[in-house]
């Protein structure tokens, strides 16, 4: 976590010097620190981090893309006079085990416009979508798909 969170330092920073590499380090460690004292992350969280790491990269992409696919579909419905909504709430289950997958699952749900989620317990989830065609498919989407192939 110490190495991702100074890498993010110096992209926001922009340039490498000394002055920046000594002042990143010191809040890069006092955040680190942060997460493995207060939060619970553990050194096994790093492991499986780094393991995943392409994943989630593939993860993140198909994410953008979801969220801009859905942000024309929903500007066309406003744009549109006949369009209107039709709002309804759909449940399913995602079938994925370990709570971070449903959650990055409802997350990325939330995310994508038109859609966000109301409920998640566990595998269960009730979403509401704007439109019935923004249900269709939610139970077998590109986004559980990829979370499926996470080794956790």
């Amino acid at each position: 976590m110490f190495i991702l969170f100074l890498l993010f330092w110096i992209i926001l920073n922009g340039r490498v010097t000394a002055e920046i590499l000594l002042i990143g380090a010191l809040i890069t460690l006092f955040v680190s620190f942060f997460f493995y004292r207060l939060l619970g992350w553990r050194l096994q969280y790093d492991k499986i981090l780094v393991r995943n790491l392409p994943l989630l990269l593939l993860y993140a992409g198909n994410l953008i893309w979801e969220i801009l696919l859905s942000t024309f579909h929903v500007m066309k419905l406003i744009w549109n006079p006949s369009g209107k909504p039709d709002p309804l709430m759909v449940e399913f289950h995602s079938g994925l085990s370990g709570s971070f997958l449903n959650v990055l699952l409802a997350n990325s749900i939330t995310l994508t416009p038109g859609t966000f989620t109301v409920v998640q317990e566990g595998d269960r989830f009730v979403i509401h979508c704007l439109r019935p065609e923004y249900a269709e498919g939610l139970d077998d989407s590109s986004f559980i798909h990829l979370l499926r192939r996470f080794r956790i």
